[in-house]
């Protein structure tokens, strides 16, 4: 068997190069003065045949219109009109011959085969994708690629249809990309969907430009214009997130309360305004724990009698 590194490559052999074409003007001002001699011709065959002239005189009218015809025919067939951010493959008999890319009109073999493709940048959006991301939790997730074709040979015969491929190719970057990511972060800064676009837009864009290289295509940019948890798991999901908005305050509260008591029982300490024992002293960090923690208003309680009753 031959070796894959020694197969031939379409992608190799067939790369886009320029193609040499002469100015339309000339060429259009031509084929129309041809086809208006022949026509002239024409007339004076047609004439001498209605008044009887010598056969030769006819032929060569005939002989002299169908030669004129033929160029002027020729010189138009050949004009090609090329807009800005267009360009023309061309094939002669099946072969590519090259791409014309400056705009303007001009004028190659009126025998070949001339296919226009667009160069302009394009956005594909993709559709709305449900994908399972690293954990395995189902996501709804899409995005939009803008790319151009940079070589137009392989565009034409790399592939069947380089718009397909490009389409198909952004979807399986897509689902490539989620499922090497969590949804939610795992740790403080870590890379995640939905909070590093920019990132999570670059590795998109690495991924996607590989796989439509071999298209002769060109990736500008990718960015995520939607993604959320699939509707089976949404409500469990935005409980699981609340709950953790919920600890991760209390945790937050109670950091600062045990720091507020500290700093009290410093201080009452420093300025010796009340001594108090242990037992006091726990029953007063319980009631200010109490009173900083709470999420309703405290009702103030004053003691008329001793401390100690």
């Amino acid at each position: 068997m031959t070796p894959e590194s020694a197969r031939p490559s379409i992608h190799e052999e067939v790369r886009e190069t320029p193609v040499y074409a002469f100015g339309g003007g000339a060429v259009l001002r031509g084929g129309l003065i041809a086809c208006v001699g022949a026509a002239i011709l024409l007339g004076f065959a047609i004439r001498a045949e209605v008044h009887g002239g010598s056969g030769s005189g006819h032929f060569g009218f005939w002989i002299g219109a169908a030669f004129l015809a033929g160029v002027g025919t020729a010189g138009l067939r050949g004009l090609t009109t090329l807009a800005p951010g267009e360009a023309v493959v061309v094939q002669l008999f099946g072969r590519y011959v090259g791409t014309l890319r400056t705009p303007g009109q001009r004028w190659i073999n009126p025998w070949a085969k001339r296919r226009t493709v667009s160069t302009r940048i394009r956005t594909h959006e993709t559709a709305v994708l449900k994908v399972n991301d690293t954990d395995g939790v189902p996501i709804e997730i899409a995005t939009a690629v803008s790319w151009q074709v940079n070589d137009t040979a392989k565009a034409l015969f790399a592939v069947e249809d380089f718009e397909g491929y490009v389409r198909s190719q952004c979807e399986r970057a897509l689902r490539q990309v989620a499922a090497d990511h969590r949804y939610e972060p795992d740790a403080e800064g870590a890379p995640s969907l939905s909070t590093s676009a920019t990132t999570i837009g670059d590795e998109l864009l690495a991924e996607v430009a590989s796989r439509v290289e071999p298209a002769g295509i060109t990736v500008v940019e990718c960015q995520i214009v939607r993604i959320a948890y699939a509707p089976e798991v949404a409500h469990a999901m935005l409980r699981r997130q609340q709950a953790a908005a919920i600890v991760a305050a209390r945790q937050h509260i109670v950091d600062g309360a045990v720091g507020m008591v500290e700093l009290a029982l410093q201080h009452l300490g420093d300025r010796h305004v009340v001594d108090l024992d242990e037992e006091r002293k726990a029953t007063m960090v319980s009631n200010l724990l109490v009173v900083l923690c709470s999420d309703h208003p405290t009702q103030p309680m004053v003691n008329a009698g001793s401390l100690y009753l």
